[in-house]
Parts: C-alpha cells; structure tokens; sequence
C-alpha cells in the first residue's frame, strides 16, 4: 500500500510541461523504494536488493518499448552491467580489500585474549547499563577518523561489554551507528572532509564566491544541527534511561535473555596489550598514510600552480595552493590541510587494516596463546564474516549504480523545484537530501547530487554568498548523514550491524524513530528557526530543551503508566 501510494505520488508530482527525453521520471524512484519495503516485509535484504537490481535494469529499457522482447532482455543485461560495473570499480575493490583483514583481525584479536585484557580494564570503570552505553558512545566519539573503522572496531570491542550488562545488540548497533558518520562528517580531520570540500570547492568557484571549500565547510559548520544534536540525542537518552518504540521492546528483551551468537571466547586470562597495540597501530598507520599521501597532493599542487604562474597572467591565475611550509605541524591548520587533500583514503585504509592484522597475529603468536591451528580458524571465521557485509555492499552499491542511471536523486530534486518559499528552502533541502539519501544508501552520492544543484539556487535567492547558503550548505551535508544513517541500504548501516552481530533490519527498525525524533527536531527547532533568522548556537539550544522536556515527559508517562 506505501509502496503504491509513493509511486502515484511521484507519478502525480512529476512537471508534465517537460519535453526532454533524457529527463529523470517518477518511475526512478521504484528500484530504491523497491528494495526499503521489501526489505522491511520479508526481513530480508540481499533477495531485496537483488529484485531491486533487476527492475532497476528493466525500467531503463523497457518503458520505452514495453512490448518489445529486446528490450526485456536489454533490461536485464542492463541489471548484470550494474553488477559488473561495481565488482571492476577501483575504488569500491579497495574499499572490500579493507573488509576481510579487519574480521580476521578482529577474531586473532579475541581468541588472543587482547579484547578480553580490555574488557576486563574497563570493566573496572562499568558498573551498569548506563555507563556501558556511555562507553561505547565516547569510545565511538574519540574514533573520528573514519566511519568505517569506527564501526568496525567499537561495535566488535564493546559487543562482550553491553552482553555482560544485557543492553540490547540493537541498542549497541544504534550508538555505534549514531557516533560514526555523524562525528565523521563532523571532525575537521577525517576521511570524509576531503571529499566534502573538494564538493564546496568545486560550487564556490561554479558560483564566483570568493572563498576556500574549508572556509565554506566552516561557514555550514554552525548548521550541522543534525549531526550534533543526534551525538547529543545519545547522551541525554542514556543518561536519561529512557526508550520509546521498537528499541524499548529490544532493551527488555535484552534483561531477559541472554544474548545469541555471543562471539567472545572463554580464556583463562588476557593481556590488554595484545588487542591495544594492534589497534594503534591500525589507527597510526592510518593517520601516517594519510599524511604521506595528503602531503604529497598539497605539494604536487603547489608545484603545478608555481609552473602555471610562469605562462599564465596573474588576473587568470587560480587560487594559491596551500603551503604547508608556513603552518605548524602541532596546528589544527596543518592536519585539516593534509587529511583534506588525501586522494587515496581507502587504499591507505586497506593497508593499515593489513598492518593492524599483522600486528594482532605477532602479539598473539608471541605474547598470546595463539597456536597455528587457531590462527587458521580465526581466518576462516573472519573470512566467512566478511562474506555477508561484502555481498550486501556489492549489491547496495549495484543498486545506487541503477539510481544513477535512472537519475533518482535528481527526480527527488526536480519534483520539488520552484514549490517552496524561499525562508523554507533549507528546511526542504534538508528534507529533500534525507529523502534522497535514504532512497539510495548514499550520503557521498546525494552531496554530488544536490550540492550542484540546490546550493546555486540558494546562491539566487541569498542574491550572493549569504545566510540561506550557508544554512543549505549544512542542510545538504545533515541531511544526506541523516538519510544515510536511518537507510537498510548504507554502507554504514551494514556494517553497524555487522559489527555488533545484530540483524540488519533489526537495527534500522529500532533506530529509525530514534533518528525520526532527532531530525523532527532538527526541521522545526533548529533550520526553521535559522531559516528565520535566529542565531544557530540558540536554535541548536532550542532544540536541545525540546529534547531534553521529551524525555522528562516520557518518564513522568512511564510513572504514571506505574502507578495505575
């Protein structure tokens, strides 16, 4: 019923004015919308993905010539090239390569009693349920470097820690979730800066402004209100002690049965060290790898632009590169600059996931009780592991290969051009990039989108660089974190629930009203206000009281509930 009701409404918004055949048709929006319900009906994603595929690639042809067998066919070859378009892309075989070392390292880190060292340190400082979320929340905070191995390496740590104290395995999926884009996307050195500025620098000078793409990021920074308030949704909720929705039915759950498919081992002892060493190294390695390869872009840079000044007129001549040579290594400055011009993230990252895994085997092999049939068991279990995030993220990614094609995103944009007044644009603009994003399991993907797109004509209505840019700039880059966080279909949301051995769509059926709330708030106490005209510290500060009176009132129902 959903699903028919959303493809009427796409078919019924659709400009019937437009004469371009190439332009993006209400039917682009079936393969996503597709693949969420019957991911939600039959719990049960890598069929969904797969039939989302497969009518992806007929819709490309068949529309046109519905009765034509050739056109059947070049349909479903269609859906085999998005397939084999995804399994030949460089960049997706490095993201994969990084998969398997950090499962295998994960279980070499555990069966050599390295996780079980740390769990019984902090289990020194954990006393309850509250204090063992509150953990994972900060250990998910201060792993900012990148979301991938945020979520790997907190939801694999902490899962023995929250079993002990009976929080749910979606109660962990969340918080894991919950800390890694959003911190990611935040932090001024990150993987995911590079590629956020380099979409600012490309509109700024599209548009003329006379700013950096860092600049532009810290212009939106203020207007990040999804990404903070949602870090401080998960502290409030847990200090509060307060569920509401599925997540409630998990947690009660959870302090009445013991968990399933518990992964840690029962050692005689551990040796934290075994476990903490490889992880740094892991975490240096990868840092060291950025650095070498930011530094080298940034000089590279700089030379290019030093021969370019020799032949070309000062008055054509594009902005000056970066020299690093006048910032200090200890600055800030220094580390955005480097990590933000890095162009090979995930093979760096690819890398110190085999660094990480040949540290945890030698610490484990020599200062463990790891033996070679053990060592050959953790890497078929961890290679048997990997196997499902891989499969399912070769198929989201075949999937947003077929938006693509289809132009989803730009259907979801078109549909709502020239519909709004200009105060309510940003807020529609959040609204548009959360809707793409969760459709098409890609934040990286609905930034691309809409930053070209929306952001000029926010530049329109500013008349030049002002507030509603900048508000859209934030709402563009919230929104797509937003969708991304809450879609069956992201990469981030695989591997959250990967990580922490919690049914994919458990996870996001229990953390979707969390993220619902979050980003109610975030519309009408927060962007609207902004759109408004009301400084962003008090809109963020509004928001926060509403959330924070919500859970007063929850427990003050929960009381009363009690009583009778």
């Amino acid at each position: 019923m959903v699903f028919g009701l959303l493809c009427a409404l796409a078919a019924f918004l659709t400009p019937s004015d437009q004469t371009d055949p190439q332009r993006a048709m209400w039917y682009s929006v079936v393969p996503p919308l597709l693949a969420i319900v019957l991911a939600f009906l039959t719990r049960r994603v890598l069929p969904s993905l797969g039939i989302a595929i497969v009518v992806g690639g007929v819709l490309t042809q068949v529309p046109q010539a519905p009765l034509s067998v050739g056109a059947w066919l070049e349909g479903f070859k269609t859906s085999g090239m998005h397939l084999i378009g995804t399994v030949t892309d460089k960049t997706n075989l490095t993201i994969l390569s990084f998969i398997p070392p950090i499962f295998i390292m994960i279980d070499v880190l555990v069966a050599s009693g390295g996780f079980r060292g740390i769990i019984v340190w902090l289990l020194k400082w954990i006393k309850g349920r509250k204090s063992a979320q509150a953990a994972t929340a900060i250990m998910g905070i201060l792993c900012f470097i990148d979301d991938y191995t945020n979520a790997i390496v907190v939801g694999s740590m902490m899962q023995p820690i929250t079993d002990r104290y009976r929080v749910s395995r979606e109660k962990l999926a969340f918080i894991v979730d919950a800390t890694s884009a959003p911190i990611a996307g935040l932090a001024v050195v990150s993987t995911w800066i590079a590629y956020e500025v380099s979409l600012l620098t490309a509109i700024g000078q599209t548009l003329s402004i006379d700013k950096s793409g860092y600049s532009m990021f810290f212009d939106a920074l203020s207007f990040r209100f999804y990404c903070l308030l949602m870090i401080a949704f998960v502290f409030v909720h847990i200090f509060m002690g307060r569920d509401f929705g599925p997540m409630k039915t998990a947690e009660k759950r959870a302090q009445t049965t013991t968990p399933e498919n518990n992964t840690t081992l029962n050692i005689e002892k551990g040796r934290a060290i075994n476990a903490l060493v490889p992880l740094a190294g892991l975490i240096l390695f990868h840092l060291t790898g950025l650095w070498f390869d930011g530094t080298a872009n940034l000089k590279t840079d700089m030379q290019e632009w030093q021969n370019l000044s020799l032949t070309t007129a000062a008055e054509n001549m594009p902005p000056k590169p970066v020299d690093l040579e006048s910032l200090s290594p200890a600055s800030w400055d220094y580390w955005r600059e480097v990590i933000g011009h890095t162009e090979n993230s995930p093979a760096v990252l690819a890398c110190a996931a085999l660094f990480g895994l040949a540290l945890a085997l030698f610490f484990g092999r020599f200062l463990g009780p790891l033996r070679k049939p053990t060592i050959i068991q953790c890497f078929k279990s961890g290679g048997r592991r990997a196997m499902i995030p891989f499969v399912i993220l070769i198929l989201a990614w075949s999937l947003k290969n077929c938006c693509d094609t289809l132009r989803t995103g730009e259907f979801l944009t078109a549909i709502l051009a020239g519909r709004v007044p200009p105060y309510l644009f940003p807020p529609i603009l959040f609204v548009v990039a959360s809707v793409t994003s969760f459709a098409t399991g890609t934040s990286y993907g609905t930034m691309a989108i809409l930053i070209p797109t929306a952001v000029p004509i926010a530049y329109a209505i500013d008349g030049g660089y002002g507030l509603t840019t900048m508000i859209s700039l934030g709402a563009v880059l919230d929104g797509a974190i937003f969708g991304d966080h809450c879609s069956p279909i992201s990469d981030t949301t695989i591997m959250s629930s990967i990580a922490t051995s919690c049914n994919l769509i458990d996870h996001v059926r229990t953390q979707l009203p969390y993220s619902l709330f979050v980003a109610g708030l975030v519309l009408f106490f927060a962007y609207l206000p902004s759109a408004m005209g009301l400084a962003s510290r008090w809109s963020f500060l509004l928001a926060l009281v509403v959330m924070v009176f919500f859970f007063l009132a929850l427990a003050r129902f929960e009381k009363i509930q009690r009583s009778r």
